[in-house]
């Protein structure tokens, strides 16, 4: 498929990939992404061979905008799993996936990470019956992710799953009712990251 340079998302249209930064538009035959795949008019110059330092920065720039973290916070992540004894790279990816908006966000109860963000910084989201309004909370093993239960609350995820195009990970089990919630059954592993990325060229790009 060619580079993308039509009216997508920036990040699409500079690294030729789906993000889904553009909530349920991605899903559908209306995204830019599907309809067109080059520019329209004149072609293109074709842009100069890029660096082994760009391809190490373009896997940490794509991961970054995917979750919405910004570099500081890309910084603590990736100490923190140098920290433990397992390979890096997944470390740093289950770190990412264990976010409580992406969690929402891939359990069907908003479209994009952007609104999941959104929802939980405005209260809508409860871990284990207690109100968590920070995005950036890590979900452990056994968390109970639910839905507040007000009408506001419900009618916002409500919507989302009426479409019913998000499927779940196998780390996490959805339950629809009255008030959805979800269950984090276990912690992320490798398989179940859902961003095409080259891990290793992160960490060698950190640890200079």
């Amino acid at each position: 498929m060619g580079r993308i340079t039509g009216p997508v998302c920036r990040l699409c249209r500079r690294d030729g990939l789906k993000l889904f930064l553009k909530g349920s538009r991605c899903d559908t035959p209306k995204c830019a992404f599907e309809r067109r795949s080059t520019p329209p008019g004149m072609v293109q110059r074709r842009r100069p061979k890029q660096t082994d330092y760009g391809l190490h920065l373009r896997e940490k720039q794509k991961v970054k905008h995917y979750y919405g973290v910004l570099e500081r916070q890309f910084r603590n992540y990736f100490a923190k799993a140098e920290q433990g004894k397992t390979n890096t790279g997944e470390a740093l990816m289950s770190l990412l996936e264990r976010r409580l908006d992406n969690v929402v966000h891939r359990m069907g109860f908003a479209a994009s990470r952007a609104a999941a963000r959104q929802m939980v910084q405005h209260g809508h989201i409860t871990i284990n019956g207690s109100r968590v309004d920070i995005p950036s909370y890590l979900v452990r093993a056994g968390d109970v992710v639910r839905v507040k239960n007000r009408k506001r609350s419900l009618q916002l995820v409500h919507s989302v799953l009426a479409e019913g195009r998000r499927e779940v990970p196998d780390f996490l089990t959805r339950v629809d009712g009255g008030v959805p919630e979800g269950r984090v059954d276990r912690l992320p592993g490798a398989d179940d990251v859902s961003i095409p990325v080259q891990a290793n060229l992160i960490i060698e790009l950190c640890s200079k």
